[in-house]
């Protein structure tokens, strides 16, 4: 299973260690195509030695080559929207993570998007993640992972 991973990146890199754990919790179920989403060494500045236009033309291919698709949305991101607008029209299944206690209000257009078979939003807290991951990530997959969680 290819699945892509989305999180900030030029939007705020707050969250990067809860995007670690996803994609750990996820690299259980397959290959993570997005994986460098996760890693500390990237700032809000994006990956420096690259261009806009490489960056966005391997996204979407790699969008294109996902089962599936799984976004921490907690922090605002024009290029999360962007990624899960296209994720949305292509038919994948998406799952989208938000942290309430975060202060801020998920955008009406992910929230309306949810229809709990395609597109799915769950609330979580941070202490309760990989509670939260192992109980939802079975079921929206709808598959066992590689190795046990």
């Amino acid at each position: 299973m290819k699945i892509y991973f989305c999180g900030s990146i030029r939007g705020g890199r707050d969250d990067v260690q809860l995007y670690q754990k996803v994609v750990q919790k996820l690299q259980k179920f397959g290959t993570v195509l997005t994986e460098h989403v996760s890693s500390d060494t990237l700032t809000d500045k994006g990956e420096g030695s690259s261009e806009d236009r490489i960056i966005h033309d391997r996204d979407l291919d790699w969008l294109r080559q996902a089962d599936a698709v799984v976004a921490e949305v907690t922090q605002p991101s024009l290029g999360v929207g962007y990624e899960l607008g296209h994720a949305y029209v292509m038919r994948k299944r998406i799952l989208c993570l938000f942290r309430p206690s975060s202060g801020r209000k998920l955008s009406a257009m992910i929230q309306g998007a949810a229809d709990g078979e395609l597109m799915m939003v769950r609330d979580y807290s941070e202490e309760h993640l990989d509670h939260v991951l192992d109980q939802i990530l079975y079921q929206f997959f709808k598959t066992k992972p590689a190795e046990p969680l």
